[in-house]
């Protein structure tokens, strides 16, 4: 599959795909949670191991080819990143992430990152925190109408940042040319900013002509994963 795919499913058959996708990602989160915390004997460790060794087996008998990419709708209504590592649907890695924006610059999301996202114990890694920074910062670039590839992102560990429940805000700091410069935190729920970030988002040559692309760039409220 290409990175980009126009979308022609209806919305009647995307929402009858998130019914049954979603609640079956969450169960495959849940699994990676319990296996990261659970303490039962070797026993069940080993009849668990070939039950899932099974599962694994009847989901590959027929699967795409790649990765999931993202599917936008020519008409600019709809998109699906659902393979996103940070936001996807279909994608028990990611938190995941429900990323709202004003569409004018600014971004932010509300999540929880249990057992497994750990860096140092009880804190995020710092990958992770680099990654929920990475996301709604280019977020915030893409829906205010000029999305780009990560260029650089420096990141300012404050203090560590404890797993739970936390805010990540961004926002749009300037334009020069293709050049975008983002800003935004991570902040804990007594509103500590644990972290800092800012990055330079790169317009690609394919996408400078914002009003071909702008369609694409609304159907999907994501950052596109254009690294």
């Amino acid at each position: 599959m290409s990175r980009f795919e126009i979308e022609h499913a209806t919305d009647e058959e995307i929402a009858q795909e998130a019914a049954l996708y979603a609640p079956f990602t969450e169960a495959v989160r849940a699994l990676v949670d319990a296996t990261i915390r659970t303490e039962v004997d070797a026993d069940e460790i080993r009849s668990a191991q070939a039950e899932v060794e099974a599962i694994v087996e009847r989901l590959r008998k027929q699967q795409m080819e790649g990765a999931y990419g993202v599917r936008f709708r020519a008409d600019g209504k709809r998109g699906r990143n659902w393979g996103n590592a940070v936001m996807g649907l279909r994608n028990p890695i990611a938190p995941p992430l429900d990323v709202r924006s004003d569409g004018q610059g600014k971004a932010w999301s509300d999540f929880h990152l249990g057992a497994a996202y750990e860096g140092p114990p009880g804190l995020v890694h710092g990958g992770v925190v680099s990654l929920m920074l990475d996301q709604v910062l280019g977020h915030a670039v893409s829906t205010s109408g000029r999305p780009g590839m990560t260029g650089t992102l420096t990141i300012v560990y404050r203090q560590g940042t404890p797993l739970g429940d936390l805010r990540c805000e961004a926002w749009v700091d300037r334009r020069e040319g293709i050049k975008t410069w983002g800003k935004g935190r991570i902040l804990t729920t007594d509103g500590e900013v644990t972290a800092e970030a800012e990055g330079v988002f790169i317009l690609p040559k394919w996408a400078r002509d914002l009003d071909r692309f702008r369609a694409a760039a609304e159907a999907t409220e994501s950052a596109f994963e254009l690294e």
